[in-house]
Order: C-alpha cells, then structure tokens, then sequence
C-alpha cells in the first residue's frame, strides 16, 4: 500500500471512533446507555440494524462466494422481508408496551425467571463467540495480507469498537453506523464503476454477462432439492427460522430497534432493513460476479492468498517450490487458452450460431474446470509444506483485487471500510451483551437494588468485560469454512430454540413455564447432537435446518411435557 493510502485508512478510522466518543459522551443512566433515550428515527434504526448484520464478513467473504459459486447465495435473503413483517406486527408493538431494556424481560413475565434466563444465556453463549468472530474474521486476513500480527490486529480491532461502545453505549452504536454505512455504501459504489471500466471495451456489458453466465456465475433461484445444500428456494424458506429468531429475540438487534423514537419509528426502519437488505445483498454478490469477470481478462493467481505463496518462496524445500511452480505455470497457461474460448464465445453469439455457441460454452467450462483442478493441486502443495494453513482462500479474493488492483487512496478507503463493517457488528454485539448480562442476570438475581449509578457502572464494566472475552476468543480463534457461513452456524445452533420459545410465549397461550423450559432444554441438547453427527463429523444436511429443528422441537417437547400434565398453568403476556 502506499502511504497516501496508510494516511486515508487511519485517518477515517480516527475520525469514526472520536466522532463516537464525542457525540455521545456523558451518558448518565441505563436509558441512555442501552436505549439512547429513544432518540433514534427510523432510518437511523434502519441503517443500525443493517450495519450490525453487515460485519466485514459480509464485504470479505460474500463477493468470495459469488466469485466461487455464483449469484446463489441471494436466495438465503429471499424471506428476510417476510420475516420483518412478521416483526412488525407482533414483536415491537409488546416490547415497547412492556417498556423492556432486553427481550427476554418479556419471558419473565410470560413464563418464569428461569425460562427468562435460559434464554439469556443461550444469547450470551451464541453472541459472544460470535462476537469473537466479527473480530477474528477481518483480523486474520487483514493480519495475511498486511503482514500484522494476528493478535495485535485482533486488539486493535477490538479495543477500536470498546473506545466508543464503552462510552456511549447504544448511542455511541447507533450515530457511528450512521457513519460507517455511509462510508461502506459509497465505497462499494466506486468499485462497482471502476470494475465496469476495467471490463474490456471490445466486448458490450451484455455479452461480458453472458461470459460469466457462461460460468453458471448468474444463476440465482435453484429448485432442486437436497438436504446438503444450504443455498437453494427450499433452504431460503427455512431461513426464515432464523431470520424471526436474529431479528426478533437476538439482543444486538432488539437493541437497535429498542431505541426508536415510537413503534412506528421501529417498524419503519426495521421494513426499511427488510426492503434494503436483498438488493444490496445482492449488489455485493454481483460485484463479486464483476470480480471475476476483471480475472476472465487479467490473470488471477493461482491461490488468492499470496502471502501464502511468498511463504512458499522463502521457506519451503526446493520439491515443494518446484510443484508449486509446475501448478502455478500450467494454471498461467490456461489464461490465454481463456481468453481465446470467450472471444469465440462471444462472437458464436453476436452470428447467433447455436452449434458454436454450444460448442464454445462446454470449452468454457471445460477449462473452468481445468482451473479449479489445478487451484486444488496448489491447496495440496500448499498442505504439504504447513498443513495449518487455510487453504479456503475465498475471503482473499476480494481483499486480493483491493490491494492489488485499485488506485492510490481508495485500497485505504476500502481497508477503513473493512475495520467499519468489523467495528459496527462487533459494537452492536457488545452493547448486547452488556445489556443483557446486566438487566437479566445482574441486575434481576445478583444485586437486586442498587443505585441507578452503579447500575450504569455495572453496564460499562460489562461492556469491557465481553469487549475482552470476545477479543481472547478472537486471538485464539480458527478459521472454519467459509466465514460468513461459520457466524449463520454459530446462530443456527441455538436461534431456532430461541425462537420457539418467543413462538410459544406469544401463539400458544395454554403452555407454561416449566413444559416450555424443558422443552427448550431438550431440544437444544438434540441440536446440538444432530449438528455434530450430521453437520461438522459428516455433511449430510445444510445448517439452514437447525433453525427449523430447534424451534419445532422445542414447540413439540414443550406440548407432550404439557400433556403428561408438567404444568398447564399459565400467565398472561
């Protein structure tokens, strides 16, 4: 990088974090810390919700996935507006009726203290680990790719988002997302204009699609049906499982919407979200698509994480340095023989030749995949010489082209943005934490009647508290698939418990507490086990179904256990 691109990366990040500590300093009681005295409008709730989903797992690993597998992960948001109408109409308006700091306040009331503080604590469980992640997943390929150490760049980070968290709370939260989307949607506008001039000018936008059609890069709705496959309509309908459960009962969200002038002024940005969502999910989808495309004319490396291959270079024996380079040239070689089979594409299309369109079609794809072949060969050298290594480099891609590709100024622009999208998710999540720790744990049954000071002192101690867990987590923390897929796992475990007990508390009057926390008990201990032996040891079913497995368990157990007479009583919500 060069140093103008050093001075915009801190610069930005600077001015982000003072402006936080700034804006919101002097917070005096917990309303204002958690709630932010109500003072946010709807798009301000709605860019909040958004900027705590979008973590820089979303700007890292999402164009990935499209440069790997096309345009198919939009499917995944397809009832995502569904499931904030959902929202709307049933959620907010009790929350804001019963005047909560978290949502499971509400439990309490419904059921009993302990059904309230179990599901505190499977919050506090899921959203602290993956609030490690947030943090770990930009951290260790900023760390790769900028030659840090991963600790120190995990510290960084982490202490970045608890200078203003600790300070403001959700406030601090709230007017620092304003900012950073900000920044995120223009940035990622820029490189949209600038991957549309890169495309070469012999060839229309048209038929540049067309290519990566080609490449099955452009297929977005898939109809068949299988268990292990976690992007096709079918799984996007069990998302919506986890969508009522993220969106509904997860803290680091409730808070954002929490602190909303009025229930209109929630629902209006928690719609706004659910409308928004899709289309830029998708428009980071097709950047990444336009990612490839930019490599259809420019030779892309054989392994996107090219500190990898400098390691390669230096360190490793001379056998492995020289079957690295065999893969390495053989994969160079294939770029002409590219290039030559899209022109040919491109003009079997432009004389409307069906035969040579077909016939250039299958070449295509023929040396797609020779390519992917050879990538695979690299991964086995590259094991060879440190079977530690992650040799899933789909979150380098776009990192990649950013670094390697972009002009002086805006590769520090882009880096800032992946420090924002880590620091926005990350700070909605401590701020989460804190509330929920403190309002449902501290506060309810461990010191019951204290000042409202030391309540707001408590707040900020928790807030340091997971601040650190999260930033210990992160350092000792392993790559694990693809990452935005880890973080939807990591949720899936326990979201679709959580939700079947809100489903319980607000459809299904005639359960009572003890049926529903047994039932939820059960049926997250049969989560976690269908998640071990038919998920992590061997993949026999897409993560997407746990959402639905945990909620309809916990519905099921909870009914028999009332039946056999557990408990039929019940209080009024």
């Amino acid at each position: 990088m060069s140093t103008f691109d050093w001075i915009v990366l801190w610069v930005t990040i600077a001015t982000i974090v003072g402006y936080g500590v700034w804006k919101t300093r002097g917070s005096q009681s917990m309303e204002s810390f958690f709630k932010g005295d109500n003072e946010a409008k709807w798009w301000t709730v709605g860019l909040s919700v958004m900027a705590t989903q979008a973590s820089a797992i979303t700007f890292l690993s999402t164009p990935g996935q499209a440069y790997n597998d096309g345009m198919g992960f939009a499917q995944f948001y397809f009832m995502l507006p569904v499931a904030m109408i959902i929202i709307c109409i049933t959620f907010i308006p009790l929350f804001y009726k019963l005047k909560v700091y978290t949502a499971y306040e509400f439990l309490e009331s419904r059921f009993d203290l302990k059904t309230r503080s179990l599901t505190a604590a499977l919050f506090l469980v899921q959203r602290g680990l993956a609030a490690g992640i947030t943090i770990y997943a930009p951290a260790i390929i900023l760390s790769s790719v900028l030659g840090w150490e991963l600790n120190h760049t995990c510290v960084l980070i982490g202490t970045l988002v608890l200078i203003y968290t600790f300070s403001g709370g959700t406030k601090a939260v709230n007017v620092t997302h304003k900012l950073q989307m900000s920044i995120i949607f223009t940035s990622l506008f820029i490189v949209f204009f600038i991957l549309l001039s890169y495309m070469p000018e012999e060839y229309s936008f048209r038929e540049t699609l067309q290519i990566a059609n080609a490449n099955d890069k452009l297929e977005i709705v898939d109809f068949s049906f299988d268990w292990k496959d976690r992007y096709n309509i079918w799984t996007s309908l069990a998302a919506v499982f986890l969508f009522l459960s993220y969106f509904g009962t997860d803290q680091s969200q409730v808070q954002r919407y929490l602190s909303g002038q009025s229930v209109r002024q929630s629902r209006l940005g928690l719609l706004f979200n659910g409308m928004l969502k899709v289309p830029l999910q998708f428009f980071i989808l097709f950047l990444g698509v336009l990612v490839f495309m930019f490599f259809q004319f420019n030779k892309a490396p054989v392994f996107f994480n090219e500190s990898v291959k400098e390691r390669i270079y230096k360190d490793a024996s001379l056998d492995i340095q020289e079957d690295f380079t065999k893969v390495e040239t053989k994969y160079n070689l294939l770029f002409e023989e590219r290039k030559e089979a899209n022109q040919a594409y491109v003009l079997a299309n432009r004389g409307g030749e069906a035969l040579a369109i077909q016939t250039t079609k299958s070449r295509i794809q023929e040396i797609y995949e020779e390519e992917k072949k050879l990538r695979n060969e690299a991964k086995t050298v590259i094991k060879r010489f440190d079977n530690d290594i992650e040799t899933n480099d789909k979150d380098y891609v776009f990192m990649n082209f950013i670094l390697n590709h972009l002009p002086n100024g805006l590769t520090g622009l882009l880096l800032s943005v992946i420090f924002f999208a880590a620091m926005s998710s990350t700070a909605a999540e401590l701020n989460a934490l804190a509330s929920t720790t403190t309002v449902d744990i501290y506060k309810r049954s461990i010191v019951k009647d204290a000042s409202e000071a030391h309540y707001l002192m408590a707040s900020r101690g928790w807030t340091l508290f997971w601040g650190i867990v999260a930033i210990l987590f992160a350092s000792f923390g392993t790559l694990f698939e693809n990452l935005i897929q880890f973080v939807n796992i990591i949720g899936s475990i326990f979201y679709g418990t959580i939700l079947g007990v809100f489903l319980i508390a607000f459809y299904i009057k005639r359960l009572g507490a003890n049926a529903t926390f047994f039932g939820a008990m059960v049926a997250e201990l049969a989560v976690i086990w269908v998640w071990y032996n038919y998920i992590f040891v061997e993949e026999h079913l897409s993560f997407l179904w746990l959402n639905i497995i945990g909620c309809l368990l916990t519905i099921l157990i909870a009914t028999l256990l009332s039946l056999f007479g557990i408990d039929r009583q019940k209080k009024p919500a």
